[in-house]
């Protein structure tokens, strides 16, 4: 990545609110073209960072560049950066057209470009021909990919999407994943989405910054932080994990695909079965050894021998210690 082009750098910020709160010493380098996520639980400060790029919010020191130049003193409309929020913040009384040309219109962009700007972004987020429709008369998936095309309309250098699908449901979320991943790559721009939901962000990135507690916990890509989680509050929050206790107080964090189970009690880890769930392809079958309940995944041939109660033993493979 480093012969990439830096397109944005965050260096040594701060943002403290009157009550303390806030986030301190932020370094961080995105490159041109990626889809950069912050993940973490609700408070962690990933929003407020958002919010300092866009000109939401002030900072209290540090420095925020994009394309080599800092940005901390323009306003938000200033600024090469769209911003996309949880709530589409469309205007009801206007029609499709009217809602994407407004940005335009101030900018005093030619009305034939106008048209076709809007044409061409209604094909690439898939909603062509709706234009005359009012915001109400369309679905929360098609709103939403009309704020994004909003903000797309302005050839921002930066989009910041701010949990911007946690409002629709299950399916539809994971149809607009695949739709702004495809977007992204169609158009090459640089994207940083907040999330609290991890296979949001394992599924998006290129990169993921997994935040607490206002500090970053580990950068890196989805698989680095899979398969070798910095801290265990990383390893917990991103996937399934199982955390046993070992000698000398530490602790053996393993994924339920990790660990072979067998029939009997021969092994080093053994426990008996709690429960069995068939999900389809898999089985996951929660084994209690001692105080601890271990979540172990299974194939279906296996999981038919089993009954709740059975002895089982438990082979721990890839595994990591804290």
């Amino acid at each position: 990545m480093s012969e990439r082009k830096i397109k944005l750098q965050i260096k040594d910020m701060t943002k403290k609110y009157d009550n303390g709160d806030g986030v301190e010493h932020i370094n961080l380098d995105i490159y041109e073209g990626e889809i950069v996520t912050f993940l973490g639980p609700s408070g962690c400060g990933k929003t407020t960072i958002l919010r300092t790029i866009g000109g939401f919010l002030d900072v209290t020191s540090g420095d925020i560049m994009i394309d080599g130049k800092s940005i901390i003193g323009l306003p938000p409309e200033k600024r090469p950066t769209a911003m996309v929020f949880q709530s589409y913040n469309l205007w009801p009384h206007m029609t499709i057209y009217e809602n994407l040309a407004f940005g335009l219109k101030l900018r005093k962009t030619p009305k034939a470009t106008i048209e076709k700007d809007i044409k061409d972004i209604l094909e690439l987020v898939s909603m062509p021909g709706c234009e005359k429709k009012y915001p109400s008369q369309l679905s929360g998936g098609q709103q939403q990919r009309i704020a994004i095309a909003r903000s797309l309309l302005l050839k921002p250098s930066l989009l910041l999407l701010d949990e911007p699908f946690s409002a629709l449901d299950a399916k539809i979320r994971q149809q607009m994943r695949e739709e702004l991943k495809k977007i992204q790559h169609d158009l090459g721009i640089t994207v940083i989405f907040v999330t609290h939901d991890q296979e949001e962000a394992m599924s998006l990135s290129h990169r993921i910054v997994v935040m607490n507690k206002g500090k970053f916990e580990q950068v890196g890509t989805p698989t680095e932080i899979y398969d070798h989680p910095a801290t265990r509050h990383v390893a917990s929050f991103i996937g399934e994990m199982n955390f046993l206790k070992a000698a000398d107080d530490k602790t053996i964090a393993v994924r339920p695909e990790d660990i072979t189970v067998t029939e009997g009690s021969d092994g080093s880890y053994t426990g008996v079965v709690r429960t069995i769930m068939v999900l389809g392809h898999y089985v996951v079958v929660n084994v209690q050894h001692g105080d601890d309940i271990v979540k172990c995944y299974v194939d279906r041939e296996l999981s038919e021998r089993l009954h709740i109660g059975d002895p089982v033993s438990m082979q721990i493979g890839k595994h990591n210690v804290f």
